[in-house]
């Protein structure tokens, strides 16, 4: 991921995940009370540290959103993503209470539904890949 001092590197490890939108907003939870704790000590290495790993996943979801080989709801999705993590970076304070919001909207809940389809038809076709009979020599 990057380079941090070890108490920082133990706790930011591997926190890091948008595959899904839950994924990202449990991501994003889990920095923000980092961040919340970091503050509370006065300790803005810890702050940077927190909006660091956010911005590199909000550049991580713009690059996949811009790859044309990956399928347009994927791409979609990570839009939203990068958004998400654009908005936390501009105002962590409110982030929460702004998600909250945006998953009430008609919008989201049409970009739900195509990730959940987009995880159903990988589902099955790496089940029909695993069931096909094997080629014979």
């Amino acid at each position: 991921m990057m380079e941090m001092e070890a108490p920082y590197q133990e706790e930011l490890a591997g926190i890091l995940s948008f595959s899904t939108f839950a994924a990202a907003e449990e991501t994003l939870r889990r920095i923000e009370i980092l961040r919340c704790k970091y503050r509370s000590a006065s300790d803005k290495k810890g702050e940077e540290y927190c909006r660091r790993v956010v911005a590199l996943g909000r550049r991580r979801a713009e690059s996949i959103s811009r790859n044309r080989r990956v399928d347009p709801r994927t791409r979609a999705q990570k839009r939203e993503i990068a958004d998400w993590f654009r908005i936390w970076l501009e105002t962590p304070e409110l982030f929460a209470d702004w998600l909250q919001m945006r998953k009430k909207t008609e919008a989201f809940t049409r970009m739900l539904e195509m990730e959940v389809s987009v995880r159903s038809e990988r589902r099955h076709a790496t089940g029909r890949k695993k069931s096909q009979p094997a080629a014979l020599s």
